[in-house]
């Protein structure tokens, strides 16, 4: 029975993809920085309204007061009155704590009030006042100018009016205002931040559901991805499923060529070695004979080689598929064994077994951990010295079964031991005997898609022994 559940190395896998900056923050800050440009702009905007706001009714107000000031100049007896009236402080009064300056002048001279006040540059016309600003004693005032024509001296004389009040009272209602806008937007910016997340969740919100729904398949399912998405990630979609179509069809070219090649690359290299072999013993001529024996070892070297390679291409296969089910170590052993027995007997090699009595069961690939066992007895017998002996020892240790392989043969360096790994690499002292490089790669490859632990040491006396750990089911 096997697990077709989503691959438990995924997260391993996640780990090795180059991550950018998050799409989520990003589109958080984003929308937070709109909502701070929103609410400095509803600020600002209000700040300015306010301003111009207050600053109209000031101007209606201070104009009111300086037609009342006006209307307030009579002359009698070739002299000027002015009747200040009390509605020309009530008025100005309420706009605030404010100083108020006025002004009157006849003929270039001034009549009455503060001659610090200036007078605007062009002389007003009509009956609309003439607002401007100007300073008095260092102080910022806002000032409206108009003039009068009355009798006065047996003649129609022009009389000009000036009125200013300081600015307290119009910027004390502005700042008001502005305040009462600092808190709305600050209020505005603070609801903005959870509106944000939810936003941002809601519009990354199906592109997890595509990757949950990808995530759950199986190493075996490469069906087209069916998800309800929404317009924008249509074109995302499309490509994956381009994708995994690709992807399908690569796979079963792998898998076809791998058995074409194992075919058509084993038989004509074991023609080859069966018709050398003929001749060797047919051959009376030495030179021919050592000529044939080269002929026999370079395809029994091309023979090992390609079968090595077929495996190999065929554990890289099935460890991506990640095929699991429950493997019995000691009845798988047992068979091992049993084959490799005849091989280590043209050696002259003994093999010893031996495993507990109780099964010991692994969750994985049954064809993967073969091929590794078999590549590891494979290289103990290969080389072992004659009449040597080689134990075969199956345990439990903890949560992992443990396979080890103790033999008597060359050894491996210690400077060897790290490089030994990669493909097609061999140590230095077994130069001389027929092989691919591959079955140790092969023997890690597996045991790393297992969760597994593969290591070679140097054993006390001389040889190697070779130790596979994998997880118990």
């Amino acid at each position: 029975m096997t697990d077709t559940a989503a691959p438990r190395s995924l997260p391993h896998r996640l780990a090795a993809v180059s991550l950018g900056g998050s799409l989520q923050r990003k589109l958080i800050w984003q929308f937070l920085a709109a909502a701070a440009v929103a609410a400095l702009t509803l600020f600002l905007a209000i700040r300015v309204t306010a301003d111009r706001a207050a600053e109209a009714a000031q101007d209606a107000v201070l104009a009111a007061a300086t037609l009342a000031l006006s209307e307030g100049l009579l002359a009698e007896d070739d002299q000027l009155d002015m009747d200040l009236p009390a509605t020309v402080l009530s008025m100005l009064s309420a706009m605030g704590e404010d100083h108020v300056f006025y002004r009157v002048v006849l003929r270039g001279q001034t009549v009455t009030g503060y001659e610090g006040l200036a007078l605007p540059d062009t002389i007003p016309t009509g009956n609309e006042p003439l607002f401007y600003e100007t300073m008095v004693n260092g102080t910022p005032v806002r000032a409206a100018s108009l003039t009068r024509a009355i009798l006065f001296d047996g003649a129609q004389t022009e009389v000009q009016v000036a009125l200013a009040q300081t600015r307290h009272g119009q910027a004390a209602i502005a700042d008001a205002i502005a305040w009462r806008a600092g808190f709305l937007g600050i209020g505005f910016f603070v609801l903005a931040v959870p509106m944000s997340l939810l936003a941002a969740r809601a519009i990354l919100g199906p592109v997890g559901e595509v990757a949950d729904g990808v995530a759950r398949r199986g190493p075996q399912d490469l069906r087209p991805v069916a998800e309800s998405v929404p317009p924008e990630l249509a074109p995302f979609i499309a490509a994956l499923n381009g994708f995994i179509l690709r992807l399908r069809l690569a796979h079963s070219r792998t898998e076809t060529f791998i058995a074409e090649a194992a075919h058509h690359i084993r038989t004509p290299l074991s023609a080859i070695r069966a018709e050398a072999e003929v001749a060797l013993h047919q051959a009376g001529d030495d030179k021919i004979r050592t000529r044939l024996r080269r002929v026999i070892r370079s395809a029994e070297e091309c023979s090992r080689s390609a079968s090595q390679l077929m495996d190999h291409a065929l554990v890289m296969s099935r460890s991506e598929q990640e095929v699991r089910g429950p493997v019995e170590l000691g009845t798988l052993l047992d068979g091992l064994v049993a084959s490799m027995r005849p091989t280590a007997e043209l050696r002259e090699l003994s093999l010893h077994w031996q495993r507990p009595e109780h099964p010991v069961v692994v969750l994985g690939d049954r064809l993967l951990v073969e091929t590794a066992l078999r590549n590891i007895l494979d290289n103990a017998i290969k080389y072992s010295n004659p009449d040597d002996a080689i134990d075969v020892l199956l345990d439990v240790s903890g949560r992992m079964a443990r396979i080890s392989v103790l033999d008597r043969g060359r050894g491996i360096a210690r400077a060897d031991l790290a490089s030994l790994a990669p493909r097609f690499q061999r140590g230095e002292n077994v130069r001389d005997i027929v092989g691919s490089g591959l079955g140790l790669t092969m023997v890690t490859e597996v045991s790393d898609s297992h969760d597994g632990v593969f290591r070679l040491d140097p054993r006390e006396g001389g040889g190697t022994c070779a130790v596979l750990c994998l997880p118990l089911a």
